[in-house]
């Protein structure tokens, strides 16, 4: 089987979905390619193909020819493009500033002489108006020329290679109006007496305004990457590395497996390692979501990026570079954030026609205007013509899905949820049925003790204790839940311990003989449990392992070992009922322990005692005509399910190959996170078409008023000016909507 490989490019000059639209074109035309993602907001893209079946310079080769120069991504490259936004967004700030420099006198000349009659009699009066209109000339050339270049080199070479962008139109539209303007002002002879009039102030005041538009995107662009850049900054720069009989401070790029390395109060860990000696609390709430330290100790894992608390550890590395927890959150972050949603589809088609369809209506508006237009008619045609142009750009269209995409799943990812596979932040959003796995997923996946209920006259501590020495000797799991539960206490010596087969244990402690076991082994000893029999069948129907113990001869108590339900597990499906989500149970269980599990967290579908294979056949069930069904689990008899749900939500603090097979990924193990996932879901697709309908309506409403349609009627011609900030206010808005995301919060 051939393996495939994913490759990120930086791709350089996209400016509108148009442009990301023919980058796409352009990879996928690349023989080998078999997927592409080109993300808007993020400037990359993701290409999928064979692995060895092409070279990286064949797909840079193929955007660099249509204009758009790409290089190869690497693991800086996210450090740069954080850098790359803020020089863009300081570029932005002197171009406008610069802009707005030059433009705002050429308006007030322009447009006061127009306003007010006492300037228009002060203009007249000293300069003239063939002084105001060379002063205009000037002051809109040299912008033009100076922060106004960069809309000529991009845009008209893209005009000429047939794949004209937003440039394109701001070029069209600002050329036009300075064109006109300037055969007004030298040659005037040229055009009819009514037509002689200057346009210098809409060209002047477009390009201010859109590159008023240009830094306000910069500025919000940057902070859409925000969670990556958080998640990247929690790696410390150096590690403190015992060498020989040293410590040492050491670049992390430095560190080894089998490093020891030291970890001093309050130091985040820099890498994967492995307590060796110490305690302390450990933060990983940038990892998980989870705002409580946990305790760890020697012989515990520990998590690069994690904050210690108030303890020194000792550790040694377990894992470097790339193949750390958080390097590979970082890259699960980002192939998500580059994801190509369903949706998007639509909306890439339309872009990739969208330009050339406004020229033509561009130039369709100039012929109507100057064959049944009123006087002046080449000054009415220009206008509405310009102001199509203008008005048109899909700016917004390119940036309404990659850019909520992108805030959404970063803000996911510091609620601790992970999104591995892009469609899955859609998928996830029409869900309907949440089914969940049993053992390990809505319970802890190992047993503990429940209840030691001693018979009178006894100390359940002293009980406690006698049945742990006996326990010790034993190898069965249930053993392990009474001396975990009696692990702070001292024990006594048991001796002559014996295991008897399919009954219990035994063994003597301080000269009393002690049995372990079920009700087969005390009706063998002739030991009365009358006093416990509505004890043990109560715990018993509620899917408890019960044991009885005696000591010498007569009873001494009562034990239940469970696997207990998570704390959240309730408050989970509670959410999920709220939002109107119906919740399953599918389990390899026995039916009595699974519809007590059920029964104690209002599950309203139970499915038990299936196989591996017997959990797909419930999905299919389950999900019946119109439902789609998400499945979550943690361990590897749970993967056909993961994968074969509608999304597969996996517990992060499960095995790994639960984790590959699954969409998503709850980094805490806590279940609160499926309703994390839903919510970061549901919120993001809505933004999403928050922003596609003002994409689409803001153009398909505005495109016609700037052709003129409401001229005969009402008098109404838009002007370039409004054309120009209409424009940039929509993108502005769409990245403005998509970065509320980040203020989304989830109620357990």
């Amino acid at each position: 089987m051939t393996l495939d490989q994913t490759q990120t490019l930086s791709i350089n000059g996209m400016t509108c979905g148009g442009c990301a639209a023919r980058v796409e074109k352009a990879l996928r035309s690349v023989p080998g390619v078999t997927e592409v993602s080109v993300n808007l907001a993020s400037d990359t893209a993701m290409v999928t193909y064979p692995q060895g079946a092409l070279q990286i310079d064949a797909l840079t080769k193929a955007t660099s020819d249509i204009g758009y120069p790409a290089t190869a991504a690497t693991k800086d490259t996210t450090k740069n493009q954080a850098v790359k936004r803020r020089e863009e967004a300081a570029e932005g700030a002197r171009a406008f500033y610069f802009a707005a420099a030059l433009a705002l006198p050429v308006v007030v000349l322009a447009m006061g002489a127009h306003m007010f009659h006492a300037m228009h009699m002060l203009i007249a009066s000293t300069i003239g108006q063939q002084g105001s209109w060379l002063i205009q000339f000037v002051l809109t050339a040299v912008l033009i020329l100076g922060p106004g270049r960069k809309f000529y080199t991009v845009g008209i070479p893209a005009l000429l290679r047939g794949a004209p962008d937003m440039n394109s139109l701001v070029a069209l539209g600002t050329g036009a109006a300075f064109t006109y303007s300037t055969v007004a002002l030298f040659l005037p002879q040229l055009l009819p007496a009514a037509a002689r009039e200057v346009y210098f102030e809409a060209a002047a005041a477009i390009i201010a305004l859109i590159l008023l538009g240009r830094w306000l995107e910069a500025r919000a662009k940057g902070r859409t990457g925000l969670a990556i850049q958080k998640l990247m900054g929690l790696q410390p720069n150096t590690a403190r590395v015992k060498r020989g009989s040293d410590w040492v401070d050491v670049d992390i790029s430095a560190l080894k497996v089998g490093d020891q390395i030291l970890i001093r109060p309050g130091e985040r860990l820099p890498t994967d390692a492995t307590i060796i000696s110490g305690e302390s609390g450990i933060d990983e709430s940038m990892i998980t979501g989870e705002p409580m330290p946990l305790r760890k100790t020697a012989g515990d894992p520990v998590t690069g990026g994690t904050v210690n608390g108030t303890g020194s550890l000792t550790c040694r590395v377990t894992s470097v570079g790339d193949d750390t927890t958080l390097a590979q959150i970082i890259r699960m972050v980002q192939q998500a954030q580059g994801a190509r949603l369903p949706i998007q589809g639509l909306v890439d088609r339309v872009t990739l026609w969208f330009v050339p369809a406004v020229l033509a209506v561009a130039l369709l508006t100039v012929a109507v205007w100057a064959i049944f237009g009123p006087s002046p008619v080449f000054s009415h045609a220009l206008v509405a013509g310009v102001s199509v142009l203008i008005i048109a750009c899909p700016c917004a269209m390119g940036l309404a899905t990659p850019t909520s995409i992108m805030v959404g799943t970063g803000r996911a990812a510091e609620l601790g949820v992970l999104f591995r596979k892009g469609d899955a932040l859609q998928g996830l959003g029409s869900v309907n049925i949440v089914a969940f796995d049993k053992t390990g997923t809505l319970t802890q996946g190992r047993p503990a003790l429940t209840a030691l209920i001693p018979a009178l006259g006894r100390s359940r501590d002293s009980l406690l204790a006698q049945v742990a020495a006996v326990e010790t000797q034993s190898e069965h799991p249930i053993s392990s839940a009474i001396t975990t539960a009696a692990k702070n206490m001292t024990l006594p010596e048991a001796t002559g311990f014996q295991a008897i087969n399919g009954q219990g244990v035994t063994a003597s402690v301080n000269g009393q003989e002690i049995h372990i076991g079920n009700a087969r082994l005390m009706e063998g000893l002739q030991v009365d449990t009358t006093g416990f029999a509505r004890e043990f069948d109560a715990r018993t129907g509620q899917g408890e392992t019960v044991f009885y113990v005696s000591i010498s001869g007569k009873m001494a108590g009562l034990i239940a070992i469970s696997d207990p339900i998570k704390p959240d597990s309730k408050a989970a499906i509670e959410a999920l009922h709220d939002r109107g989500i119906k919740v399953a149970m599918i389990t390899g269980d026995d039916p009595k322990t699974a519809q007590s599990v059920a029964a104690r967290l209002g599950i309203d579908h139970v499915v038990a005692g299936v196989l591996p294979d017997g959990k797909i056949a419930a999905l299919d069930q389950l999900r019946g005509q119109d439902s789609h069904i998400a499945f979550v689990g943690d361990g590897i008899n749970d993967a056909p399910a993961l994968a074969h749900a509608n999304v597969g939500i996996a517990i992060g603090t499960g095995t790994d190959v639960a984790i590959e097979s699954a969409d998503v990924v709850l980094m805490s193990g806590s279940l609160t996170g499926v309703n994390s996932a839903i919510a970061v879901s549901q919120e993001t697709l809505r933004n999403i078409r928050q922003n596609l309908f003002w994409a689409f309506g803001y153009n398909v409403a505005l495109i016609p008023v700037a052709a003129g349609v409401l001229y005969p009627m009402f008098g109404i011609l838009l002007s370039p000016i409004l054309a120009a900030s209409a424009m940039a206010f929509s993108s502005v808005f769409v990245l403005t909507n998509a970065l509320r995301l980040r203020r989304i919060k989830v109620q357990v």
